[in-house]
């Protein structure tokens, strides 16, 4: 049928088969008032992507078309429109709903809201499931739709719709800024956008990794200090050290936690953004009296914060390391295997959908 009837995406329908791609169609939710339809130009690959379709997270419905990192042209906007018109390059993150009436949403906690519905995998009410952006269009609620500054490439402001965002957000809220002291844990996907915006925000960056061969790449990002977390009591000339340290890392569940915590200063925070396959290492509650220190964690971010994050990338001409690959049963393929495996420097974006999906 095609567009607007129905949309075609790489999908895979079984997770024990988790990077075999076919181009399929599906069916889009009903359009309705508030709603855009976006033909999309390219799309990030998302760590929640991997953690999705190998059923790391759990089960999911099948078959899916992941991908909640969204760029593209919105050539259909419903009546009720205002933020976006026809012709408009815009984004779309990892979330693509909520009610926008409960007090959360109403707090600008939206990125909370207990009937949010996910970009992908989630039902509307209608019981239709989301599809992702390994596609060629989506449907999205005006207010999860994000104009993209011009001056932003399509390949960078992808990446910045899920993983940008999961960063910005906690270090806005505690916030990081001149006179902060901040550790970024884990030089990957998500903690290069870490360095990325907390030096940008004025503050001291140092990044946390046990890869000795990304502390060139950390210090160009921003960084002052790089510490290898891989070394022998390599926390002791840190004790007390860190107002909050950003944990972007997908292996949490092998970190000797309290040696991290150690570094923390008094009242110092330790915030969790990674949110790997296994649970966190055991814990006594005495491991959080010796700095007064606290663990959180977060889930991506609201629209002010989006809008923020864009406009501050855009001034300061911001820009993510990475890699393209063209979309394809082959290219979505090796794309969640290499980021599965932390091959990638430091985050994929899918490009090439008019050859596959026209124009």
């Amino acid at each position: 049928m095609g567009y607007p009837d129905t949309f075609e995406g790489y999908m895979i329908k079984d997770q024990s088969h988790w990077s075999d791609f076919e181009k399929k169609e599906f069916k889009p939710k009903k359009f309705e008032d508030r709603d855009i339809d976006i033909k999309i130009e390219c799309c990030g690959v998302c760590g929640s992507d991997v953690h999705t379709i190998t059923g790391g997270w759990g089960e999911c419905p099948l078959p899916i078309c992941v991908g909640h990192e969204v760029i593209g042209k919105a050539i259909k906007v419903g009546d009720k429109v205002s933020t976006i018109k026809v012709g408009d390059r815009v984004g779309v993150g990892a979330q693509i709903r909520a009610c926008l009436e409960c007090k959360l949403c109403k707090a600008d906690q939206e990125n909370y809201c207990p009937h949010g519905i996910d970009t992908y995998g989630a039902p509307y009410e209608d019981g239709t499931i989301a599809q992702g952006g390994y596609s060629s269009h989506i449907r999205a609620h005006e207010y999860f739709t994000f104009k993209i500054p011009d001056n932003i490439e399509s390949k960078d402001a992808g990446p910045m719709m899920c993983a940008g965002l999961t960063v910005w957000s906690p270090l806005v809220r505690a916030k990081i800024g001149p006179g902060k002291k901040v550790a970024i844990l884990g030089v990957g996907g998500l903690g290069h956008f870490g360095i990325l915006w907390a030096s940008a925000l004025g503050a001291e960056v140092y990044a946390l990794s046990h890869s000795p061969n990304k502390e060139a790449d950390a210090k160009k990002m921003g960084a002052k200090e790089f510490i290898l977390t891989s070394k022998k009591d390599w926390a002791n000339p840190w004790a007390f050290e860190f107002d909050f340290i950003l944990n972007s890392a997908d292996m949490t569940h092998t970190f000797n936690i309290q040696e991290y915590m150690s570094t923390l200063n008094v009242n110092g925070e330790f915030h969790n953004v990674g949110l790997p396959d296994m649970p966190l290492p055991k814990m006594m509650a005495q491991d959080f009296a010796p700095n007064g220190a606290k663990m959180g964690g977060s889930h991506i971010g609201n629209r002010p914060e989006m809008l923020a994050m864009l406009k501050l990338a855009s001034e300061k001409n911001i820009k993510p390391y990475i890699e393209t690959l063209d979309i394809s049963e082959k290219g979505c393929k090796e794309a969640v295997e290499r980021v599965k495996k932390n091959d990638v420097r430091y985050r994929f974006t899918l490009v090439g959908y008019e050859k596959v999906f026209g124009k």
